[in-house]
């Protein structure tokens, strides 16, 4: 019997495979020559012992199939974002087999953009359970707020006064910016396509040049329609907060989507243009692409096999918790502060400590927007577009310079400065003019901030604009890749309290003044005056 019991062979981890096949072959091979006793045990434990070995191989091979698939996705995913952090100036790019990446969308032109199925970083990250606590204490700071207001209506009021004030006055005249809306998206659904058909008709040169004049009068009517129209109807009707960010947000989008259809279909149509190869991409996939969340067109993008409604479901109600949060946050740490300083004489003290105050809510307001927008909105869209690329942002929570903040917070956004103002700037100026390239990009960016905040504020106070363009600039030099370690992080996160904290202070003081100190006479220079330096009621 003890001879009929075979050991297993220990293996060192450390030993060649060659090695340890060959020993392990021999080791099979001893025991078949081996003499069997025990004729009972042998014929009760053998068919069992075959099936085990079996089952056992059978599970290995399926390891290493997982295994397989897991490292593969690992440096499709890694070669990719190598792609995108070091793309080509003036090399031809290294020759890629056509099968040795799977689910890679090639790039058209020379854009560096690639676009792959993977997850968004925080549902990754939600997977363990010590960030998942993180999330849930964001959660109960929004439970605390919500019994604090319970308690402080029974206590005062004596009864439950749930009060949607601000809330409600945020989102006021919403319907009439999804009216506006509607004409917005048909003119971005219709002109660029119908103009990009007519650059794109095989006809004679006279025939094919009135058509050409047709279609840029088409997008330059486009343009009118998007630029004109929202500023219009925000200006007549005095649009609150919310309302008038739908209509921004939407006039913004919609102009850089077409740019980037016009962008990327243009070139390879004059090309191609007299022969046989002209063809204008499909409508269909232009109208998946303005509802897409991205801002790179592509005639195709990598899909998601199904679509996970109960995943939708959670990331709508997640935004719409969020929402809820900035009201409570708003109402309880800026409003009881800020409403009544216009009332006092403005001192240098009075906006130090109003600043110090606004750094906590003011953070709070920029987590709320990315967890809300770049997570919880573009996720639900791209589920039920199937849309398989959700790298709409990176880990810059992590960051520890300025320069990798400012590519990792907002990656759709980055994607569109990177491709269409920084590369198409470095093909203008000649590519050692990166730093040009570079400060034009934080010009377009500032600008059209700074645009935004007008928009849905209602009056011009450029804070935004020196933030982002004056110390944000400059910080993006200094503050550069090669600086690492925690210390650069803390100074990160410490810039960023601070400069959400002046944001949230001069916005919030410059918009209760302009109702607490209307002016009498409408002018330039008193519309674009900041009224908080000189309001005292």
């Amino acid at each position: 019997m003890a001879e009929a019991t075979s050991c297993p062979v220990k293996t060192d981890p450390m030993e060649p495979r060659a090695a340890r096949s060959r020993r392990r072959a021999g080791s099979r091979r001893e025991q078949e020559d081996r003499p069997s006793g025990g004729g009972n045990a042998e014929a009760l434990g053998g068919p069992d012992l075959v099936q085990w070995t079996q089952h056992m191989e059978a599970v290995k091979a399926q390891l290493l199939e997982q295994a397989q698939s897991q490292l593969q996705e690992l440096l499709d995913r890694a070669m990719s974002e190598a792609v995108q952090s070091y793309p080509p100036q003036g090399r031809p790019l290294p020759t890629i087999p056509p099968d040795s990446l799977n689910n890679i969308q090639k790039p058209s032109l020379k854009k560096g953009k690639v676009f792959i199925n993977r997850k968004s970083l925080l549902d990754e990250l939600m997977e363990v359970q010590h960030f998942r606590t993180i999330y849930h204490m964001f959660i109960a700071g929004l439970c605390v707020f919500i019994i604090s207001t319970v308690a402080i209506d029974l206590i005062d009021e004596g009864r439950l006064m749930l009060e949607f004030d601000l809330l409600i006055f945020s989102f006021g005249q919403l319907p009439l910016a999804l009216m506006t809306w509607t004409p917005m998206f048909l003119s971005t659904l219709l002109a660029p396509y119908q103009a990009l058909w007519l650059w794109a008709r095989p006809q004679a040169s006279g025939v094919w040049a009135l058509g050409a004049g047709l279609g840029c009068v088409l997008l330059a009517a486009h343009t009118a329609v998007l630029g004109i129209l929202p500023v219009h109807v925000a200006v007549k009707y005095q649009l609150p907060p919310a309302s008038s960010c739908v209509l921004v947000f939407e006039q913004v989008r919609f102009l850089m989507k077409s740019y980037s259809f016009l962008r990327e279909a243009v070139p390879g149509i004059l090309r191609a243009k007299g022969g046989d190869g002209v063809r204008a991409p499909s409508f269909s996939s232009y109208l998946y692409f303005l509802f897409c969340p991205t801002l790179i067109y592509r005639e195709t993008y990598p899909r998601t096999p199904n679509i996970r409604w109960n995943y939708v479901a959670k990331n709508f109600a997640q935004a719409l918790g969020c929402v809820l949060y900035a009201c409570f946050i708003m109402g309880r740490l800026c409003v009881p502060i800020f409403a009544n300083m216009s009332r006092e004489p403005f001192s240098t003290r009075a906006l130090v400590l109003s600043v110090m105050h606004a750094t906590l809510p003011g953070i709070f307001m920029l987590l709320l927007i990315f967890f809300a927008f770049l997570h919880c909105w573009l996720n639900a869209f791209a589920e039920m577009l199937r849309f398989g690329d959700r790298m709409f942002y990176r880990d810059w929570w992590n960051s520890t310079s300025f320069s990798n903040y400012y590519r990792t917070w907002n990656v759709v956004v980055h994607d569109w400065l990177y491709s269409y103002v920084y590369q198409d700037g470095l093909w203008l100026l000649g590519g050692q003019a990166r730093r040009a390239a570079m400060l034009g990009v934080f010009l377009v960016s500032s600008v059209v901030h700074e645009y935004i905040f007008c928009f849905v504020l209602g009056f011009f106070y450029p804070v935004m604009m020196i933030l982002f363009l004056v110390i944000g600039g400059p910080m993006n030099f200094m503050m550069h890749d090669r600086h690492t370690g925690p210390a650069w992080n803390v100074l990160m996160w410490t810039m960023l309290f601070l400069g959400q904290g002046i944001q949230v202070s001069l916005y919030c003081q410059e918009w209760y003044a302009r109702r607490h100190c209307p002016l009498a006479q409408t002018t330039f220079w008193g519309l674009v005056t900041p009224r908080s330096w000189t309001c005292h009621t």
